[in-house]
């Protein structure tokens, strides 16, 4: 089925904490009253986007704070049947790596009572792609009553941009189905979109990604949201927001080239504002070796040497896989040793935080509203109301917070981004 229009234009709004995004959301949902089904038992599926096993804060995936805020205003909505699903990609699900449970995604959805649900691992429906090509998506996301979309904005090395188009690979049902997009990638975006209609998108700008991404980019905090119906005026707004031409971005070059970005789409995008965070974003400019192997013309060739058994054994080495991410032709690290976090003790450094106005910067920024001063000071162990998402710990300016446990594969990202993060909460207004 073609992506509708919808009638009800998209609109933005600026949050920073729980509290906030929240209150954005309950201002900005009722006009979307109608998509929402009357039966409160029917299925809802919240899709966020969890490419990699990278905290929310770097631009990578979609932040636990406003997975939160959704999913307590659905859950005070009197909706029961809340699922929270998505299916990482296929480095990480090959290297049988446990994405949602490391961005604690599995837990937050626990908290407010949902399910999570693995898309790689999910009974499959039938979705068509380009050439008569047939590949299979979650029947979880394809069955749903109501399926949100909650990607994350994010420069994209093949993409151009990753938002609400891109976002629903996640659905798609294992390796070998997600190989099949790269066949024709940004037409079976579109197929994609046609065939799973989410009824309402939300997207997290609260820290974007610019340059490289969707993985070695720069987080760049935005403190917005967007939420509307129609995923091409979204992407076409998000597009302006971040100074990119409608051409820069593959699935949006596809939909112009179908006739799908008519007159009145383009003035929908037109109409959202966001002039109070629109800025040029650095593009996402790969390496000369993955530039030549990864444009359009050339990458078939590629994955059809990339998805043979001999490379796919290849790959899985660390010597060889060590060599993919220096030469970028691989943007992520499978690291294997999982994280494991025993506690988290205030240091005198936060005991000296002095108390600014409003809510503590580290309290602003978990995903609960927890104050971690309060909630770890005097423990031997990791409190039941921390999810363990370290959002506070890797943000706090001054170092204040103590990690005693085994970073394990986080300690590549703080390696990575320890100086992006820390400025995050830096600001006056955080």
């Amino acid at each position: 089925m073609p992506i509708e229009t919808s009638l009800t234009p998209p609109a933005l709004f600026r949050a920073w904490t729980v509290a906030a995004i929240r209150q954005g959301l309950e201002q900005t949902l009722p006009a979307h009253a109608h998509v929402f089904p009357a039966d409160r038992a029917a299925p809802v599926v919240l899709k966020p986007n969890a490419n990699a096993a990278m905290n929310a804060l770097t631009g990578n995936t979609t932040d636990l704070r406003l997975l939160a805020a959704l999913l307590g205003w659905l859950r005070d909505q009197g909706f029961t049947n809340l699922t929270v699903a998505e299916g990482t990609n296929s480095g990480f699900y090959r290297n049988k790596i446990g994405v949602a449970t490391r961005l604690r995604m599995d837990a937050l959805a626990a908290h407010f009572g949902a399910r999570f649900v693995d898309c790689n691992f999910d009974d499959a429906v039938d979705v068509s792609f380009e050439d008569g090509i047939v590949a299979q998506v979650s029947r979880t996301c394809a069955q749903a009553a109501l399926l949100i979309n909650l990607p994350k904005l994010k420069t994209h090395f093949e993409a151009g941009m990753s938002v609400c188009l891109k976002n629903l690979m996640g659905c798609l049902v294992g390796q070998e189905n997600k190989k099949k997009t790269h066949q024709s990638l940004a037409a079976n975006i579109i197929r994609l979109n046609e065939g799973l209609a989410p009824g309402l998108h939300i997207v997290d700008a609260l820290v974007a990604m610019e340059g490289l991404g969707p993985t070695r980019g720069t987080p760049l905090r935005l403190d917005c949201v967007l939420v509307g119906e129609d995923p091409l005026v979204i992407d076409m707004a998000c597009a302006r927001l971040a100074g990119f031409s409608y051409e820069d971005v593959r699935p949006l070059r596809q939909a112009q080239a179908r006739g799908l970005l008519t007159p009145e789409r383009q003035a929908q995008a037109q109409a959202v504002d966001v002039s109070a965070v629109a800025r040029p974003f650095a593009p996402p400019k790969a390496g000369p070796i993955a530039t030549f192997i990864h444009h359009p013309s050339r990458q078939k060739y590629f994955l059809a040497i990339r998805n043979t058994p001999f490379f796919t054994r290849l790959a899985a080495t660390d010597w060889f896989g060590e060599l993919l991410f220096k030469t970028g032709l691989r943007q992520d690290k499978f690291l294997h040793q999982d994280m494991r976090l025993d506690r988290l003790e205030p240091t005198e450094t936060c005991r000296r935080c002095p108390e600014a106005p409003g809510l503590r910067p580290c309290a602003a920024i978990c995903p609960l509203g927890h104050d971690p001063r309060a909630l770890h000071a005097g423990t031997t162990r990791l409190p039941e109301a921390c999810l363990g998402c370290l959002y506070c710990y890797a943000t706090c300016p001054h170092h204040g917070l103590a990690f005693h446990g085994e970073l394990g594969y986080f300690a590549e990202q703080c390696r990575q981004y320890d100086v992006h993060l820390r400025r995050l909460a830096a600001r006056s207004d955080a």
